[in-house]
């Protein structure tokens, strides 16, 4: 996602000539398609199709490649003896790149989608490869299905490349402490849309939280879907109850809280008897210990194993969870109840 961000601020300084798109891939390759780069006329780029090594080639004859419209362009990463430059020595495999000129409505379109998508809208592209006579043709749709751009009618069954653009993943943190400020960085650096959310209006601070969207005193200020991801680390008992209480429902995709296995397994039983869930289903939607076991200290550490589960999680790559079962928490809470968390008043 970061890296479309940069496409579209290399787009609007003006002046991009050319659109590379990677569209097919056969055997091995270090990106999938859907890859970009955007060429400046000025030499400059932004994105990239491959690790570094066909990025000098294509950005030497794009302009070139299109002077005469669209192309779809092969290049081998196959390793051959008798090249006196092999492409990407060790990809093993075979790539075809979309080159278009960037002037073309086509392409005004595409750029105007990924833009859209960066202000949280999902677009579906559909677009007809120039092969033989045939030239580039493109439709684009909204989630709901309305046809933004293209030609009305049926779109070709074959030869078309289709993606779906999808708007960068929202991470809501529960919390503006110092490992929370981590989080943020480092959710930033994926393109990830940022929301801070904590009762305590000094630290819930736009000068704490650059890179976030939006920060706030109140989840009321905040409509929660299911495709967001949730971070619970306020470090107040309290806060993390009534947080965990309203989240849970609204079922994100991701919901982490942070904390020792005891205190979790109290708020994580609490919230279960406050809602009328069975405790299982409590159990099932929260990630907690929240993070994957990396090693390491600290809140750069918490930060980046709980970044690299989210993204896992979005992925269907997660791992081995180290969520707390039932039999877990109900042998948390034969320990103790939750004095020990609360803050405690002096009462005259």
């Amino acid at each position: 996602m970061r890296e479309m961000i940069r496409i579209v601020e290399l787009w609007k300084q003006g002046g991009a000539v050319a659109l590379v798109t990677l569209v097919r891939v056969e055997g091995s390759s270090y990106r999938k398609p859907g890859a970009r780069l955007l060429l400046a006329a000025n030499g400059e780029y932004a994105g990239a199709i491959s690790g570094g090594c066909l990025e000098a080639e294509v950005l030497r004859k794009a302009q070139w490649k299109i002077r005469q419209g669209a192309c779809v362009d092969r290049y081998s990463t196959l390793f051959d003896d008798t090249a006196e430059i092999p492409f990407g020595l060790g990809c093993g495999g075979t790539v075809d790149l979309l080159l278009e000129p960037t002037d073309t409505p086509a392409c005004v379109a595409l750029m105007e989608a990924f833009e859209a998508c960066l202000h949280g809208q999902t677009r579906r592209v559909l677009t007809t490869l120039p092969i033989e006579n045939r030239p580039l043709q493109r439709w684009i749709f909204s989630e709901a299905g309305e046809r933004l751009f293209g030609e009305a009618g049926a779109v070709p069954a074959e030869g078309t490349y289709e993606e779906m653009l999808l708007p960068p993943q929202r991470l809501i943190l529960c919390g503006a402490g110092d490992d929370a400020q981590a989080m943020a960085s480092t959710a930033a650096s994926m393109g990830w849309r940022i929301s801070v959310v904590d009762g305590r209006t000094q630290w819930a601070t736009r000068a704490r939280f650059p890179e976030a969207e939006s920060v706030g005193c109140s989840l009321d200020d905040l409509l929660l879907n299911p495709s967001d991801a949730v971070a619970i680390m306020t470090h107040s008992y309290e806060q993390d109850r009534d947080f965990l209480e309203r989240i849970l429902p609204a079922a994100p995709r991701y919901l982490g809280l942070l904390g020792a296995r005891h205190r979790s397994a109290l708020l994580m039983a609490e919230a279960a008897a406050s809602l009328q869930w069975p405790l299982e289903r409590v159990c099932e939607a929260v990630n907690s210990p929240m993070g994957l076991d990396l090693g390491g200290d600290g809140a750069d550490s918490v930060a980046l194993a709980t970044i690299a589960e989210i993204q896992a999680s979005l992925h269907g790559k997660l791992p081995l969870t180290r969520r707390l079962s039932v039999a877990m928490v109900e042998e948390q809470i034969e320990k103790g109840g939750a004095s020990r968390y609360l803050q405690t008043q002096c009462v005259l």
